[in-house]
């Protein structure tokens, strides 16, 4: 018989840390980046970058959605806070998963759903950017 999941014990503890963060859960006023996703799932992430000297300083999001999801965005927020903007378009939705360690494999779909609204908002930095 194949033993039962038991989600406190069987999940890493950087997955639950992730997971029942909350401290980034914040718009940020007048971001340098922003990003809004839905995926197929129905999650909902609108991410928010604040960005100093080419470096981003802060990310922070609003979630409508799963703990997955919630995990996946704190994991990309400790990814690429402190990194140049140019090497955070490296980040993918396997290095989320990496970190995680624990993520189920049926919601990788919320570490991709992450990336692309990072992308997005990133994306958005640069319009900004040269907007100005």
């Amino acid at each position: 018989m194949a033993k039962k999941f038991d989600f406190w014990q069987d999940h890493s503890d950087t997955f639950l840390t992730m997971a029942y963060l909350w401290d980034r859960r914040k718009a940020i006023e007048q971001p340098d980046g922003y990003g809004r996703k839905t995926g197929d799932c129905g999650d909902t992430i609108t991410m928010y970058l604040a960005i100093k000297d080419g470096e981003i300083s802060q990310v922070n999001f609003e979630l409508e959605g799963c703990m997955n999801t919630n995990a996946c965005c704190n994991a990309l927020a400790n990814l690429v806070e402190g990194k140049k903007v140019e090497e955070a378009w490296d980040i993918t939705p396997g290095y989320l998963i990496t970190y995680l360690e624990t993520l189920p494999s049926d919601h990788h779909h919320c570490a991709e759903l992450t990336v692309g609204t990072f992308y997005l908002a990133l994306a958005d930095s640069g319009e900004r950017k040269s907007n100005k």
